[in-house]
């Protein structure tokens, strides 16, 4: 069987030798077609036609001054959390026709640091990122040398710096009182790194329910920094916490993924949810209410999320002052925390 032969994408260059014209000629028909006479502009169309010629919009972009590109770095584009909010982003930027280049730090701020400079290189107009830790001196950098920032997922903690965030301290409340009323009175806390913000929230949360309920959080809390945030991270957690003899009888997880992960654990275990142990999540992302036991989850309000966002960092680059947006999260109840 032969190989077939990849065709060269046909250039400007070569559109100009087959209509017999000069580039010049052809850039005013693609872009100033009132100065080209209808006989020349047939001609070109016909030559542009015949090649299949797709003109460089990266390149008459730079040439026009008007980049059309924004960029967005998220911790992990396999959380179906983050794949709703870059629904929600792109929603928006196709009103106005600008293109996502979409990227993925996995918690990582050198990888994070990378990506920023990636999208500088190419131009971008502005940024959308959920910081992978507290720092954002390399943001506002960036912000410095031109780059529209938007904070994603995360407070502003600048008047002056735009961000779009979910109020994760009512969130970990929500979910913590929502387990006291119940009938829990220890409770688990799957937690990440207190490096990224959300973590430290949901647990300031937790920690405001139980003291409005008279419980020293001390004895009540048993907080697991689990490894990373997902279903990996949430099984070594839950297995951890179940070999204390006297572990909680509920979980809290800082996210639906690591959710899913005690869940599989439990079950392994032969643990049953929720009358043995009930369980929480966080994000209420797409599979929660599909499980073998539904999930209860703190609902975020995801594409608005994005699409906030995207409509911020659109905002800036027409001059609008900053504005920071804080959406409330909503407890959704179902069997894996509230026994029949």
């Amino acid at each position: 069987m032969s190989t077939p032969v990849q065709r060269r994408r046909a250039s400007i260059n070569d559109v100009a030798r087959l209509a017999e014209v000069s580039v010049g000629t052809v850039s005013n028909v693609l872009n100033r077609p009132d100065r080209v006479s209808p006989t020349t502009r047939e001609r070109v169309v016909a030559a542009i036609a015949e090649l299949s010629f797709v003109p460089n919009g990266s390149a008459r972009q730079l040439r026009a001054g008007t980049i059309t590109t924004v960029g967005a770095i998220v911790l992990d584009i396999a959380n179906p959390f983050f794949t709703d909010v870059a629904r929600g982003i792109e929603d928006r930027l196709t009103q106005d026709d600008y293109t996502l280049m979409l990227a993925n730090s996995e918690e990582d701020p050198e990888r994070e640091q990378r990506y920023l400079r990636l999208f500088e290189e190419h131009g971008v107009q502005g940024v959308m990122v959920v910081p992978s830790d507290e720092r954002i001196d390399h943001l506002l950098a960036l912000r410095a040398r031109g780059v529209n920032v938007v904070l994603l997922d995360r407070s502003s903690p600048l008047d002056d710096l735009s961000s779009v965030a979910v109020d994760d301290v009512s969130g970990g409340e929500l979910a913590a009182r929502h387990l006291l009323e119940q009938g829990h009175t220890r409770i688990a806390f799957l937690n990440g790194p207190h490096a990224i913000r959300q973590c430290v929230e949901r647990h300031t949360g937790v920690v405001r329910a139980l003291e409005a309920a008279g419980l020293d959080p001390a004895e009540a809390l048993v907080e697991i920094t689990v490894p990373s945030l997902n279903a990996d991270g949430g099984e070594a957690g839950t297995r951890e916490l179940l070999a204390s003899a006297d572990h909680p009888s509920a979980i809290f997880c800082v996210n639906d993924l690591t959710a899913l992960g005690a869940l599989r654990t439990l079950r392994h275990e032969g643990v049953r949810v929720p009358d043995d142990v009930a369980v929480v999540g966080y994000d209420d992302v797409t599979f929660a209410a599909e499980l073998g036991t539904p999930l209860t989850s703190v609902r975020q309000p995801t594409h608005a999320l994005g699409f906030r966002a995207a409509d911020l960092l659109l905002a800036a680059a027409a001059g609008a002052p900053a504005e920071q947006v804080l959406f409330q999260p909503e407890l959704v109840v179902r069997a894996s925390s509230t026994t029949p």
